[in-house]
């Protein structure tokens, strides 16, 4: 069931025992194809990675709950054929070219995934309050594809047992096959079966909804087609800043809209903290009337009438426009800017979403590329009321997501649902900023005025006192 396994370097705190491939217990179908949406292929230079926290009161053998979740981990991948795979640039399924024009497939294989097993020194507890973004991400292995792509797994898990008492389970996959909600269904769908032997919610692998009559008006009556025009033609360059200066601040938000003042129920708490950090950020970098770019990235799984088990990317970048001369010290300002949030997420249609498809099936773009847009990915609608449970006494404390790539834009701001027991109204929201604009957005007068907690601040630098 298991490839050999290879035993790998101790790095600070994380001692890496071994890594392994961990196939699926079902035989699968050899050779099958599966091809790629134009929402997946847009979205090929990013990956994703995210660390699943969990507090133990049982104590174990080294080892123990690693190797059962290497287990069940073989069972859950029964239902994920494509993320066994392999990537391949196929034309007719037999023979593979090597034109640089020719897009991705997976082919069937039963290659498997990459699994890492660690060990980490003291709990999950003191590891959470003194972790910064540089020792979090070492939680989550990830390897760069180069060139030999037909060996490269696009998967990958890392479990890692603290010393102490707790356990972290890290995954990482490329945005090619998947996004933040794929990820997060399939650690789903693993606890799931670890801990009932039955996956509740299995993922769904079909096609996006049909192409309609095509509509020559697409371009000129759709902003959102506008923007991924341009965004797609933006040539992937390196960050003018580097990643050792990136920082991430994970803050919990017990109320966001009695803070605001605001009970009505057409705002969301995702266009609240929207709203709030696009101006706080603003702030930070130095605008003093005008508000930077922002773009919104939505989940349109409801919109194009998807489950939420469907398998592939169904996320969209939309722009938030704001023409209007402000200033970043009016009292009124959030209000504003929340309107223009709205604008966007109200008149976000399936007849808007399906003409982005369509135009995307007929051109062939590049991967699409924020810039230096501040992104605001709302992933809120993950909150379940069953949680993501592996073991009875294993309890879920606190989940991180980092999407990497041009499609990250020079900051991020995702707005994630609240560790349960912290009220329905509640959000937790990880922000990734240069480490000098940090500084400033966490000690803005209308960001405190909300009294968030801080949860993560992984640098030593930000909330010291």
């Amino acid at each position: 069931m298991f490839a050999k396994e290879k035993t790998i370097m101790v790095e600070d705190h994380v001692r890496f025992i071994c890594k392994r491939t961990v196939v699926s217990t079902r035989s699968i179908e050899p050779g099958r194809l599966y091809q790629f949406s134009v929402l997946d292929h847009v979205m090929e230079p990013n990956h994703i990675r995210l660390v699943y926290y969990y507090r133990s009161s049982k104590t174990r053998e080294p080892g123990e709950i690693t190797k059962k979740l290497r287990e069940s981990l073989a069972y859950t991948l029964n239902c994920y054929p494509i993320v066994t795979g392999r990537l391949v640039k196929e034309t007719d399924g037999t023979e593979e070219k090597e034109d640089v024009n020719l897009r991705w497939k997976v082919k069937s294989n039963d290659a498997g995934v990459r699994m890492v097993e660690a060990r980490a020194a003291g709990s999950v507890e003191e590891w959470l309050r003194s972790v910064n973004r540089e020792e979090e991400l070492k939680l989550v292995h990830w390897e760069d594809m180069y060139q030999l792509h037909y060996y490269w797994s696009t998967f990958n898990v890392q479990v890692t047992e603290f010393e102490r008492g707790g356990l972290a389970i890290g995954l990482s996959c490329s945005h090619l096959l998947a996004d933040s909600v794929c990820a997060m269904m399939f650690i789903r769908a693993w606890a799931d079966l670890t801990l009932s032997r039955s996956m509740m919610a299995p993922p769904l692998f079909h096609p996006l909804p049909p192409r309609r009559f095509a509509n020559e008006r697409l371009v000129s009556n759709n902003q959102l087609i506008s923007q991924y025009i341009k965004s797609c033609s933006l040539m992937v360059s390196p960050s003018n800043v580097s990643e050792d200066h990136m920082v991430t601040v994970t803050l919990l938000f017990p109320d966001p809209l009695v803070r605001a003042g605001e009970n009505e129920s057409e705002i969301s708490t995702f266009e609240i903290l929207a709203g709030l950090f696009w101006i706080c950020v603003s702030r930070a970098k130095g605008k003093r009337n005008e508000l930077m770019n922002m773009s919104l990235c939505l989940d349109v799984r409801n919109l194009l009438r998807l489950d939420q088990s469907y398998f592939g990317n169904c996320m969209i970048y939309h722009r938030v426009p704001y023409s209007k001369p402000v200033k970043t010290k009016d009292k009124m300002l959030l209000f504003h800017a929340v309107e223009e949030i709205q604008n966007i997420t109200k008149r976000l249609d399936y007849d808007t979403v399906m003409d982005l498809i369509e135009w995307l099936s007929s051109n062939n773009t590049g991967s699409i590329c924020n810039g230096s847009d501040l992104v605001c990915t709302n992933i809120e609608n993950m909150s379940h009321p069953r949680p993501v449970m592996f073991e009875e006494d294993l309890v879920l404390s606190h989940v991180s997501c980092y999407v990497k790539g041009p499609v990250a834009g020079g900051g991020q701001v995702i707005v994630l649902p609240s560790p349960s027991g912290k009220g329905p109204k509640s959000r937790v929201v990880m922000v990734s900023l240069p480490e000098r604009e940090m500084v400033k957005v966490v000690e803005d007068e209308l960001l405190l005025s909300f009294s968030p907690v801080v949860l993560m601040k992984n640098t030593k630098q930000i909330y010291n006192q």
